[in-house]
C-alpha cells in the first residue's frame, strides 16, 4: 500500500490533524489534535490493568460482545456507509459492501472465543500429562490505513478481542471520524479500556509501538519496514501488510471481453486505492491485441463521478499529493517513450478525481513497472510465452496477488504453484478477499505471519507448554 497511516504527515507533533472530504475539499469531515506520546502510554496503562478482568470473563462474555457489536453496526449500517463515502471518497456500493464485511468479521470472530485453546499428549515416558495451551499477549497495537476505515481496523480488532487481548488502535488521518464512529459503537459492547482509540500521526504510531504487547501494521513499505524494526527490537509479534504491485496474466484462450471487466474493475474500483489493486496486465501471445482494445475500452467507459451517487464506481483520489504524483506519471509516459491508450489527466471537476488510465511500452524501470502508484492507473505488457509472463509478473519487489485469466486447468494451477505471491485468483479480479481465509503477500508485500481467518487467532496468542506429573516423582 503506497499510502500510509503515518506517512506525509506534519513534521510538527502537535499539529491538528484535517480530515476532508476527497471530492469536496472544502468539506472538513472531522479536526483532531493528536494525543500524544504521553497519552498512549496511558491508554496502554489502562488497557494492561484491563486485560486480565477481560480474559476471564469467558467465552461467553467475550463472543457475546463480539456479536452485540456486530447487531450495532448492522442497526447503524446506512449512517457508517455515508461516513465512508463522505470522508474517504469510496463509491456507495463499495462502502455498503465494506460495512457487511464489518458486521461479518465481527461475527466470524464472535464464535472464536469458543474454539479450542490447546492440546493435550501424552508424556514420552511413565505417568502424567502434557498440554498446550495458547495465551493472549496482552495489548494489541493497531496501525491501520484510511482506505477500508471500518474493514481494516475490525478485521485486526475483533481476533485480537475474541482471544482475550485488549487493543489500542491508531488509525490513519485521513480515517478519523469512521474511527471514532466505530469507538464509540465498541465502547457499548466492551467494558471500560478493553479498546482505546488514539487519534493521530506518526509520534503516536511510534508511542503505539513502544507500548504495546504486539503490533500489526497496514500501510507503506517504508513505514511499514520501520514498524518491524521497532517491534522486532523490543521482542514483540509483529505483522505488517505493505501492498503490491499486483498483475493480471491473460492468456490466449480467455475470455476476453470478461476479463476486460474484470480487470478495468481492479485497476478502477475505487480510484485503484487498494493494495489488491491491479497494476499490471500481462496480455500472452495473441491475447495482446484484442486485450488492448477490450480494456482500453473498458476503462474509457468506467463509471467516474461523485462517490454518493449509486452508479460511481471510481470516486476521488484521497488527497492533492495522490492527485498530483499520478498526473506527472501520466503526463510523463510519452517522454519516457510509451503510449496512453486510455484516460491520461486529472478530471476537469471540484476534488481529487483522476482519470482511469491505460499505459504502454515504458521502460522496465519506470514508476509504473517497478513502484505501487495506489491510483486508478495500469501498465500493459506483452509476452510471447507463459514462462515470459511469469517472470515479468514476479519481477519486481511486492508479492501479494496475481490474477490468472484462462480456460486451461492445468495451465491455472501449474501457475498457483508458480507464481511467487501470497494470493492468486483465477478468472477473478485481483480485488476482494474472503475474511475467513490468511491474508498477506509474499516478498516486500508482508512481513511477519498472515492475518485473517484462523491465523490471526494464532498471531494475537502465543503458545505455552505445561508438564503435569505425579506428585511427589523425584
Amino acid at each position: 500500500m503506497s499510502t500510509s497511516s503515518t506517512a506525509d504527515l506534519p513534521t510538527d507533533p502537535t499539529a491538528a490533524l484535517a480530515s476532508r472530504n476527497p471530492a469536496d475539499p472544502e468539506d472538513v469531515v472531522t479536526l483532531v489534535e493528536p494525543v500524544g506520546a504521553a497519552a498512549v502510554a496511558r491508554a496502554a496503562e489502562r488497557a494492561r490493568a484491563a486485560q486480565p478482568g477481560w480474559l476471564r470473563v469467558g467465552a461467553a462474555f467475550r463472543s457475546g460482545a463480539l456479536d452485540s457489536a456486530a447487531s450495532a453496526l448492522a442497526a447503524d449500517a446506512e449512517g457508517f456507509a455515508a461516513l465512508i463515502v463522505r470522508e474517504v471518497g469510496k463509491p456507495a456500493a463499495e462502502a455498503r459492501g465494506e460495512v457487511a464485511r464489518a458486521v461479518a468479521i465481527l461475527r466470524y470472530y464472535a464464535q472464536a472465543p469458543y474454539l479450542p485453546v490447546g492440546e493435550i499428549h501424552d508424556p514420552s515416558a511413565g505417568d502424567g500429562l502434557l498440554y498446550t495451551r495458547r495465551h493472549p499477549h496482552g495489548v494489541a497495537g493497531l496501525i491501520t490505513p484510511w482506505n477500508f476505515p471500518l474493514a481494516i481496523p475490525l478485521w485486526k480488532a475483533a481476533p485480537a478481542l475474541a482471544t482475550g487481548n485488549c487493543v489500542l488502535l491508531k488509525p490513519a488521518p485521513e480515517a478519523t471520524a469512521c474511527a471514532a464512529r466505530l469507538a464509540g459503537l465498541l465502547a457499548e459492547a466492551l467494558p471500560a479500556d478493553v479498546f482505546s482509540l488514539l487519534p493521530g500521526g506518526a509520534h503516536e504510531g511510534a508511542a503505539l509501538i513502544d507500548v504495546s504487547d504486539v503490533v500489526s501494521f497496514t500501510g507503506s513499505t517504508a513505514v511499514g519496514r520501520s514498524v518491524v524494526r521497532a517491534a522486532t527490537g523490543r521482542g514483540i509479534p509483529v505483522q505488517a501488510e505493505l501492498g503490491g504491485q499486483n498483475a493480471a496474466l491473460v492468456l490466449p484462450d480467455a475470455d476476453i471481453e470478461s476479463v476486460a471487466g474484470h480487470v478495468a474493475a481492479a485497476v478502477a474500483g475505487y480510484a485503484g486505492q487498494k493494495c489488491t489493486a491491479t497494476s499490471r496486465v500481462i496480455a500472452v501471445g495473441s491475447a495482446a491485441e484484442p486485450l488492448r482494445e477490450a480494456l482500453a475500452a473498458a476503462l474509457r467507459d468506467f463509471p467516474v463521478g461523485d462517490p454518493g451517487d449509486p452508479g460511481t464506481a471510481c470516486g476521488p483520489l484521497i488527497g492533492p499529493a495522490a492527485l498530483d504524483r499520478v498526473t506527472r506519471l501520466q503526463q510523463g509516459v510519452a517522454a519516457a517513450g510509451g503510449r496512453v491508450l486510455a484516460g491520461g489527466d486529472r478530471l476537469d471537476r471540484p476534488g481529487w478525481y483522476s482519470a482511469p488510465t491505460l499505459v504502454e511500452g515504458v521502460p522496465d524501470d519506470h514508476p509504473l513497472a517497478v513502484e505501487e502508484v495506489f491510483a486508478p492507473i495500469a501498465l500493459l505488457r506483452t509476452a510471447a510465452t507463459v514462462e515470459e509472463a511469469v517472470a515479468l509478473a514476479d519481477g519486481v519487489r511486492h508479492g501479494l496477488v496475481a490474477s490468472v485469466h484462462t480456460r486451461d486447468l492445468d495451465t491455472a494451477l501449474a501457475l498457483a504453484g508458480q507464481l511467487h505471491v501470497g494470493m492468486l485468483k483465477v478468472n477473478a479480479p485481483t480485488t476482494g478477499v474472503d475474511f475467513h481465509l490468511p491474508f498477506g503477500g509474499s516478498k516486500a508485500s508482508g512481513l511477519g505471519p498472515r492475518e485473517q481467518g484462523r491465523a490471526a487467532l494464532e498471531f494475537y496468542t502465543e503458545s505455552r507448554t505445561v508438564s503435569l506429573l505425579p506428585g511427589g516423582r523425584r
